[in-house]
């Protein structure tokens, strides 16, 4: 099965703000719609995370998008909305310093944020080895996917750089994956 990851366009929000689970809208989807379609084999199947700036996205590259919550980006609870700067700096020092288990207040873990995501790729192992279908989510989601298909340990898979509204293309064969490209 080969799967597109696509990461959304840039966010309009201002840059230093924390944003994961804020449903903000995205800049010039119709543009980034344009510009990767062609990279796509025509009609294939996609599906969405249920944010605006991915669901917008999804909806240009195809007329009836599979809505998932599951692909929805990390919930930063009270950090949302909030700029990077003015969240407590022992918060942010003990989440890096567990960042699988760290919860931030009335939000979720990247551990519970992998879970989910995970919960969705099981339901792709029964999918025809010819079959396609092109993901359009968020960072964080796409390096739970990636990292899991890759068999990447946890502080090499949260490193790993998606681009915005950029497409990275994984072939997957029942327990193995090849990354045929990344940020197209």
């Amino acid at each position: 099965m080969q799967v597109f990851l696509i990461r959304h366009p840039p966010p309009r929000i201002d840059p230093g703000v924390c944003y994961g689970r804020l449903d903000v809208e995205a800049i010039d989807p119709a543009g980034a719609a344009a510009r990767l379609r062609p990279l796509l084999p025509a009609g294939v199947p996609v599906c969405c995370s249920p944010l605006r700036r991915a669901r917008i996205l999804a909806e240009a590259l195809h007329p009836a998008p599979v809505i998932d919550a599951r692909l929805a980006e990390i919930d930063f609870g009270d950090w949302e909305g909030r700029r990077w700067d003015d969240i407590d700096r022992a918060a942010l020092t003990a989440w890096a310093d567990d960042l699988l288990g760290f919860v931030p207040p009335g939000g979720e873990s990247v551990a519970a944020l992998q879970a989910r995501v995970l919960a969705f790729a099981a339901t792709l192992a029964d999918q025809p080895a010819d079959s396609a279908l092109a993901l359009v989510t968020h960072g964080g989601v796409l390096r739970a996917l990636l990292g899991h298909w890759l068999r990447l340990p946890v502080a090499e898979w949260t490193r790993l750089q998606f681009a915005f509204a950029r497409v990275s293309a994984v072939e997957l064969a029942g327990d193995r994956a090849v990354l045929r490209y990344l940020n197209r």
